[in-house]
């Protein structure tokens, strides 16, 4: 894994996508983390993240879950 500043990253963004296709890049903003570089095979496992982030499709999934817990 690797820990680089978001000024560090705009100024050397086509190193640190290289870099991501091995390990982790951590970006962070005042020591913070607030993103994260990874690499991504195929169209398939990009969908599959972008779902399982999504703060919409996991509030329509905790709805389900909850009419499904209900009856």
């Amino acid at each position: 894994m690797r820990i680089a500043s978001v000024a560090d990253v705009k100024a050397k963004l086509s190193a640190y996508l290289k870099a991501s296709e091995d390990e982790l890049v951590v970006i962070t903003r005042n020591g913070k983390a607030i993103a994260v570089l990874l690499p991504v095979e195929d169209d398939e496992e990009l969908e599959r993240f972008v779902v399982a982030y999504s703060r919409q499709f996991q509030a329509i999934l905790q709805t389900a879950r909850q009419e499904i817990a209900s009856g």
